[in-house]
């Protein structure tokens, strides 16, 4: 059976909802907030330059940067809306990691051919970056580079280096970039966790931001081009949405969900996100190949003194369950894994980031198999060797987010310059 780029666009959000209704345990995607109704919904980036009749991108030649999230809220693809359009000269696509038809699994993406539904051409940009990124531009002919993806608020998330390098990129070749914004899913209140040293910097960090760094796509971009492409900065617009507050999550905004990547299937999961993918970064499986990922964490061996030992440690806004999970593919695939189920019972009062932190340590402490990966991985996504070494060391939590401290508020200092959202 041959799919169209729409037959995959579908599949990509239906199997994410089917996946986790259908799996014993797995929390379902939440509908819309009755109470954002269609007057008062968010209404996204693409949807206010929609209303101004695309001016920003009038005479100009466009590429988009997007993924199966780049819809509109009646889930039609921008790029399909985009190119019916004759006020718009959309001349290419770009795609992140997972790909434009988000097809690849983490640490992929899909290769270089034709939309099959449109005839343009889609360009592979991950793992890109500089100047060889500014020739794809180049070769593309385009104007202006539009970025529409919808992230998850962590630092190692790759869309938003994606978009940092786009914007390097587009400086390099002497094109625009426009940012149309959408909601940060797990709210925009405060950032939180260690900020990158730039010794660790790497694809899932290139400049010094906190781990859950609270902010939109369109508010990194504008910090990115004030701090740190300053010397050559972008020309750079970005796209407010309406309706946005920061203390919002995504169930209140109305739209529809779409997985922004084949492991984050629902809002629940990016809440989660920000803490347990640091899992990633040891011998425990982060609940990939499970119908939900990031909500459990797990291996061979462990048993219920794991939740015991974390519960205990009275974290806020969350519950620590003692859990059993086999995982279809990834680490311990095939295999019954004891481990963890996070249970949010109060989002507002949830610090993912801590709570990943509370996990490490009491994993350490709890299973005597616990190892980090030989690459010392966690250090990238942490940010430093800072974590681990205080983990080994045998620290606390918060003795362990005392040390980023000081970090920390000197990046909301920052932060705080280029908030767009009350």
């Amino acid at each position: 059976m041959t799919l169209s780029r729409r037959g995959l666009l579908g599949l990509a959000g239906t199997t994410g909802a089917l996946g986790t209704l259908g799996a014993a345990g797995a929390a379902p995607v939440r509908p819309p907030d009755p109470a954002a109704g269609a007057a008062d919904r968010v209404r996204t980036g693409f949807e206010q330059l929609a209303a101004d009749g695309y001016a920003v991108l009038a005479g100009q030649r466009v590429g988009v940067v997007t993924n199966p999230t780049g819809i509109t809220a009646d889930a039609r693809h921008l790029v399909d809306v985009l190119h019916a359009d004759a006020r718009v000269d959309l001349v290419a696509v770009f795609g992140p990691e997972h790909g434009f038809r988000g097809t690849a699994q983490a640490g992929d993406s899909e290769a270089a051919g034709r939309d099959p539904a449109t005839g343009l051409p889609v360009y592979d940009t991950y793992g890109k970056s500089g100047q060889k990124l500014a020739d794809v531009f180049t070769a593309a002919g385009i104007d202006t580079v539009v970025f529409d993806i919808q992230d998850v608020g962590a630092r190692f998330y790759t869309y938003i280096w994606t978009l940092y390098d786009c914007m390097r990129a587009a400086a390099l070749a002497g094109k625009a970039v426009v940012v149309l914004d959408r909601p940060n899913p797990v709210g925009g209140r405060r950032a939180a966790g260690p900020v990158l040293e730039r010794a660790y910097a790497s694809g899932v960090g290139r400049e010094p931001i906190a781990l859950a760094h609270g902010m939109t796509v369109a508010e990194l971009a504008l910090l990115f081009n004030g701090e740190f492409l300053a010397a050559q900065p972008v020309r750079l617009s970005t796209v407010r949405m309406t309706g946005w507050r920061r203390d919002s999550f995504f169930g209140a905004t109305g739209l529809p969900w779409v997985p922004p990547s084949p492991n984050v299937p629902t809002p629940d999961t990016a809440l989660a996100y920000a803490g347990t993918c640091l899992f990633e970064g040891t011998n425990l499986s982060e609940g990939r190949g499970t119908t939900t990922p990031f909500e459990v964490v797990g291996a061979e061996g462990v048993d219920r003194r794991w939740a015991e030992a974390a519960e205990a440690l009275g974290l806020p806004g969350v519950w620590f369950r003692e859990a059993y999970f086999t995982p279809t593919f990834s680490k311990h695939a095939g295999k019954v894994c004891g481990g963890v189920r996070l249970i949010v019972h109060d989002r507002a009062a949830f610090d993912p980031v801590r709570a990943g932190i509370g996990l490490l340590v009491t994993a350490k402490r709890a299973w005597s198999g616990f190892a980090w990966r030989t690459d010392h991985w966690i250090d990238q996504l942490t940010g430093s060797d800072r974590v681990r070494k205080m983990v080994d060391a045998g620290a606390g939590v918060e003795e362990i987010a005392g040390d980023w401290a000081v970090g920390l508020e000197r990046f909301a200092a920052v932060r705080g310059r280029y908030l767009l959202y009350p």
